[in-house]
């Protein structure tokens, strides 16, 4: 069992100061905290769908760093390794609109050829998307005790992050690339949200890996939660949350992204075996990223709070590294 505090009521993320509230400290199995950012300047808010089938990958990112919208639109086409790739920078985040609750309301945003409207409630989400060639249509339901992975880090009263890592949701509906329509199906498709409110510091790194398959997800992170007491690891078994509270080590080649991964820990060894690389750069003055995010298939293993250790092996999804400065 983990360390680390569950937070088990509603709870606002931010004081009538715009600071940390302490009580929201803490990690939850279902959305729970009131993201009710104060202020102007570091805020960050942002959804990424990401969905992995048998065909296509597919992620959308829907993203306000205050002064300015970052948004996108990705697609792989896992036989042939063409991608579609549509980014939009629009200045001070105009015309975007975000829910303040994860799995409640509505975020929609638009710019530089791009749109994308989720609707989330009680039984599911649903994301639509266009970008040039590109449209998407999904739904992924809620099934009944669904546990997904919440998380506050805090950096500082001034500095903290909440994110959702949802992953291993079903997803069905339509994927059309340049006039071409591809139904997608809940028996093998899958999906991942990650929802963040925060205030950041102006420079940062992390690691984020997550994996999919029938019966089982996993999820791993790293680096931008280390020496918080809080991290964004955890197992899922018929979709029931397992929290991890160690902090793991990542082994990877920089030089080599395609070569094989390791993410180790007392309740986790994590093999990830790239198949294709997705590079992602930005350099706008005080605006720059780089992200490797390598799409792939996992080995090994990870262990349940009873002791029980689960084969990982055939889970589909990514692992990522991403230097930030914003």
């Amino acid at each position: 069992m983990t360390h680390e505090r569950e937070i088990t009521e509603p709870v606002d993320l931010c004081l009538p100061s715009g600071r940390l509230n302490p009580d929201a400290v803490g990690w939850s199995r279902r959305p729970l905290h009131l993201g009710n950012l104060r202020g102007w300047g570091r805020a960050k808010r942002w959804e990424y769908w990401g969905v992995v089938t048998p065909g296509h990958i597919v992620g959308l990112v829907a993203s306000s760093l205050d002064y300015a919208g970052v948004h996108g639109v990705y697609v792989l086409d896992r036989a042939t390794g063409r991608e579609l790739n549509t980014d939009a920078v629009v200045p001070f985040a105009r015309g975007t609109v975000f829910a303040d609750r994860s799995g409640l309301g509505r975020t929609s945003v638009r710019g530089g050829g791009i749109e994308i409207d989720i609707e989330e409630g009680p039984h599911g989400s649903s994301v639509r998307a266009t970008a040039p060639g590109v449209q998407v249509d999904l739904t992924m339901p809620l099934p009944d005790g669904h546990e997904s992975l919440g998380v506050v880090i805090p950096w500082s009263s001034r500095r903290f992050q909440y994110t959702v890592k949802d992953v291993g949701r079903p997803v069905h509906g339509t994927l059309t690339v340049a006039g071409r329509t591809v139904a997608i199906s809940a028996g093998d498709s899958f999906a991942v949200l990650d929802h963040g409110r925060g205030k950041w510091p102006y420079r940062i790194r992390w690691n984020w890996a997550a994996g999919s398959g029938p019966g089982r997800a996993i999820q791993l992170g790293g680096r931008w939660t280390d020496g918080t007491g809080l991290t964004e690891n955890a197992l899922f078994v018929a979709g029931r949350l397992h929290k991890i509270g160690d902090e793991l080590r990542w082994s990877y080649d920089r030089t080599d992204w395609l070569r094989p991964w390791r993410i180790t820990g007392t309740r986790v060894d994590a093999h990830f075996h790239p198949f294709h690389e997705k590079v992602s750069r930005t350099e706008l003055g005080v605006l720059a990223n780089e992200t490797h995010q390598c799409f792939g298939h996992f080995t090994g293993w990870a262990e349940t709070d009873g002791g029980e250790r689960v084969d990982l092996d055939g889970l589909t999804g990514w692992a990522e590294e991403a230097r930030n400065r914003w």
